[in-house]
């Protein structure tokens, strides 16, 4: 138990994570740090830029203690590096003067990472959504090539239920909201569990997991792939449609794109468009939990202060209802496509 000079107890291990803790951790590593220090917009891990002696300054990620173990981090950090090894352009972590791309001080497991700087993609322009497919394909042929033993993989149902339940057992529905929210999962779960069965059999395989354009950086004509933090199993459409925004008629000509780009280098399976709206269902559900999992950590009550409130439920009551509607629509269409 991490303790102060009064031996009362932390409330959360990164208190522990002090600006001295880094720049030693750095020392510790390898690397000289001149003791410039900037923490970085990030809320599940802890991520800062740091100054080096006469070098350029790294990014230093700091992963939350007890999310994922080290065997899931190294698979992270291999395939970012098959990924890299194969030209795709994406942010991977620098070899330490040890040779290794992990490392652990002061309780805490961190990696380092080259500084890179650019803007997210505008994906309204088709050349940019074309090039974006281009990458994804390549992305999913290496992911496919081998399975992650150690992540896990993304459950659709029962991950709604998942974390639903424990949503109800924090008690964080307002009481006077409950009845609507619990009238709403099973029907979410059972339009989901149909959407799903439209989907059919599809492949599951190594996968971004959470490729949304806060993830791509785009500088000139380059873009750099960043954070595979949630990098897992799931179905190739997941690294998709956090791209598309819009009317389904704009979603279906997006998604038309990326695939004219992905499919230069790989086949689709278009049935996945099926599991675009269960994923969805899942991915809100998630997040919520997420937030009341995550509600403990200081960073969370102060940028997050709408989630404690009765207003943010019924918006999500709301927003699920929405949900629900779009669930018992037909999948959105690509061009050409009836």
């Amino acid at each position: 138990m991490i303790t102060d000079a009064t031996t009362t107890p932390s409330p959360h291990p990164y208190d522990a994570l002090t600006p001295d803790l880094i720049l030693d951790a750095m020392e510790s590593a390898g690397f000289p740090a001149s003791g410039r220090l900037f923490a970085l917009n990030s809320y599940e891990n802890r991520v800062y830029q740091v100054g080096l002696d006469d070098q350029p300054p790294v990014i230093a990620k700091f992963y939350r203690p007890g999310r994922w173990s080290e065997d899931q981090i190294r698979e992270e950090h291999e395939f970012t590096l098959e990924l890299l090894g194969a030209d795709v352009p994406v942010v991977a972590p620098i070899a330490m003067p040890s040779g290794d791309t992990l490392a652990q001080y002061g309780g805490f497991h961190f990696a380092v990472f080259p500084q890179r700087g650019g803007q997210a993609p505008d994906t309204s322009v088709t050349d940019t959504l074309y090039r974006l497919g281009q990458w994804l394909g390549q992305i999913h042929n290496i992911g496919a090539e081998k399975p992650f033993q150690h992540r896990p993989a993304i459950d659709i149902l029962g991950g709604i239920e998942a974390h639903n339940q424990e949503l109800l057992e924090g008690n964080w529905i307002p009481e006077d909201l409950r009845p609507a929210w619990d009238s709403l999962i099973p029907d979410l779960l059972r339009h989901s569990a149909a959407r799903v069965d439209e989907a059919g059999p599809v492949d599951i395989q190594r996968i971004h997991g959470d490729c949304h354009a806060g993830n791509i950086l785009c500088r000139e004509d380059q873009m750099l792939f960043v954070d595979l933090d949630d990098c897992r199993s799931g179905p190739c459409i997941q690294d998709m449609w956090l791209l598309l925004n819009g009317e389904d008629a704009e979603r279906g000509a997006q998604l038309g794109e990326l695939l004219e780009g992905y499919e230069m280098f790989r086949d689709f399976n278009r049935r996945e468009r099926h599991l675009i709206e269960p994923l969805r269902c899942y991915r809100q559900i998630a997040h919520c939990a997420w937030l009341a999992r995550r509600w403990d950590d200081p960073a969370f009550p102060r940028f997050f202060p709408w989630f404690a409130q009765p207003r943010f439920w019924s918006d999500q009551i709301l927003s699920l209802r929405e949900q629900l509607a779009a669930l018992q629509e037909p999948a959105i269409s690509l061009p050409g496509q009836y």
